[in-house]
């Protein structure tokens, strides 16, 4: 019998926005398998996680160990997914910024394509609670990705997705170097070079409530560098 989707939520210092995204998880969705990637929160985010999962079979949560950053926690958890036998892996934030209720449209799109990207800037895709500037910026950040990489997507850089086993596959993993947001262009870049089918659907992203930005001066930096690697294959 196959296994459900999975959904995997990488946190750190999340423990105020945990109780409702996983109660608008399930709400929505209840024949899924979450895991919570936690990089050693210091708030206690980890065990709030696990209690709040007690009950829910197939979930978990997985306290990471050594190099810290986002695209370092994706990597590690969707190869133990490959080798738990999943075929169908969403990522997702944990600040509420990706609304739970566009998760069964994303998983519905991969029995067309392998990797579904969740679009603010696709017909019926948004942001709300956005100031002008941070619009601009990120339509900024998306066009300079497109025109230095080629890479037809027009919202490379949402950490909203729904992939297949056969792209997570196709990316190789092990060798993906990006650790900040950039992670996120480099995974569907990648993906689309290995001629992986992808497909954008539309979603509205809401800026979180509770909680701290993870944004830094590195990370903006190498989200700046990355598509200049990747475009010499060099990332």
């Amino acid at each position: 019998m196959p296994l459900p989707p999975l959904i995997v939520v990488p946190t750190f210092n999340e423990i105020e926005n945990l109780p409702e995204l996983i109660e608008r998880i399930f709400a929505v969705m209840n024949n899924v398998h979450l895991w919570i990637v936690d990089d050693a929160s210091p708030d206690g985010t980890a065990d709030a996680a696990e209690r709040l999962l007690v009950d829910r079979e197939g979930s978990l949560v997985y306290r990471r160990t050594g190099e810290r950053g986002l695209g370092r926690a994706y990597c590690d958890a969707f190869q133990r997914a490959l080798l738990a036998g999943y075929t169908t892996i969403v990522q997702m934030d944990a600040d509420l910024s990706h609304d739970p209720a566009h998760l069964p449209a994303l998983i519905a799109a991969t029995s067309t394509c392998d990797l579904a990207i969740g679009s603010r800037y696709v017909r019926g895709g948004g942001v709300r609670a956005w100031p002008l500037r941070r619009i601009l910026l990120s339509r900024g950040a998306n066009l300079y990705v497109r025109l230095i990489t080629g890479l037809p997507v027009n919202d490379a850089t949402s950490g909203f997705r729904c992939w297949t086993a056969k792209a997570l596959t196709a990316v190789d993993l092990a060798t993906m170097n990006a650790r900040g947001y950039a992670f996120q262009v480099g995974m569907a870049y990648r993906a689309f070079h290995a001629g992986i089918h992808l497909t954008e659907v539309p979603i509205v992203f809401t800026d979180r409530k509770l909680g701290s930005s993870k944004l830094s001066g590195t990370v903006f930096r190498e989200s700046v560098l990355v598509p200049w690697l990747l475009r010499f294959g060099r990332c």
